[in-house]
């Protein structure tokens, strides 16, 4: 690999991926390469750290140390660069971090000799309007979910697709995913399991009042816009699951394919539909 500039992301608050660093970081340097550290990590092991969004900047490639969800937040700090990135599996399922633990060296050896399949994703870009104003923007790699508080009535959400009306669900809520989030939330809810090199979204209602309304899956240069019309203090929008904001009434969030993609490193042949056996607990 030429690029000798690679960033560490690690999980939060877990000490094994402060153990791992303690081997990989002399290991790598014995080899040449420059190594940034985000700054949670690197205060406990007493060297220099960086703000994540300084990493965007010194980095040619990110190693994430964690589960899927902090391969989730690494996605949405560096896809706008176009920085590929190598998850290494320290949380549950890992659909997104195919890399164990066991596998660390071998995985990282194969990153450095340029050998690793870059896989791209897309990505989501999700805007709430109030009163013809943006509130906010984000880019998502998973999900973007609509969904009542526990005590909240059903909500009403007038949803259209390419300016066509479809239908205004009455539901728990809705779950706007990508093919990488389909096994995510999306699934829970009984969506339905799309393979990550389709260019498609799919719409899930949460527990919809009329039993009709089922999965829709559209093209991904799609746009859709949902309009909460129900009047509740306990509706909020959640992107990937770690990031939000409360809604209100007459709230528009537009919904579309990003720009920019999410770039996995891959690094040994793999067959996808192993990886849902395993995972999913599927027969033999």
């Amino acid at each position: 690999m030429e690029k000798k500039r690679i960033g560490v992301l690690t999980k939060i608050g877990r000490r094994e991926p402060i153990e791992i660093l303690k081997e990989i970081l002399p290991w790598l340097k014995e080899r040449g390469y420059e190594v940034f550290v985000a700054r949670e990590a690197a205060d406990e092991l007493g060297i220099r750290g960086y703000q994540r969004a300084e990493l965007t900047e010194l980095i040619d490639v990110l190693v994430v140390l964690g589960g899927d969800g902090t391969m989730l937040s690494a996605a949405r700090l560096v896809a706008e660069r176009g920085i590929p990135i190598l998850g290494i599996n320290l949380g549950g399922l890992g659909f997104i971090t195919e890399v164990n633990r066991k596998e660390i060296f071998t995985a990282m050896e194969t990153m450095l000799e340029g050998k690793c399949q870059v896989e791209e994703r897309i990505m989501l870009s999700a805007s709430i309007l109030r009163h013809g104003e943006v509130l906010n923007s984000y880019s998502v790699l998973n999900d973007v979910v609509i969904t009542k508080g526990a005590l909240a009535r059903i909500i009403e959400l007038e949803t259209f697709i390419e300016n066509s009306y479809v239908t205004t669900y009455r539901a728990d809520g809705l779950i706007i995913s990508t093919p990488t989030g389909s096994t995510a939330y999306n699934l829970s809810a009984g969506g339905p399991i799309i393979h990550p090199a389709q260019d498609c979204i799919v719409l899930t209602p949460i527990c919809p009042h009329t039993l009709s309304n089922r999965p829709i899956v559209v093209p991904g240069d799609y746009c859709m816009e949902i309009c909460l019309k129900s009047e509740s203090e306990d509706v909020f929008l959640t992107l990937d699951g770690q990031v939000g904001m409360s809604l209100t009434r007459g709230d528009i969030i537009t919904v579309k394919k990003s720009p920019h993609k999410t770039r996995l490193l891959i690094p040994c042949e793999r067959d996808y539909f192993q990886i849902l056996r395993e995972k999913l607990g599927w027969g033999a």
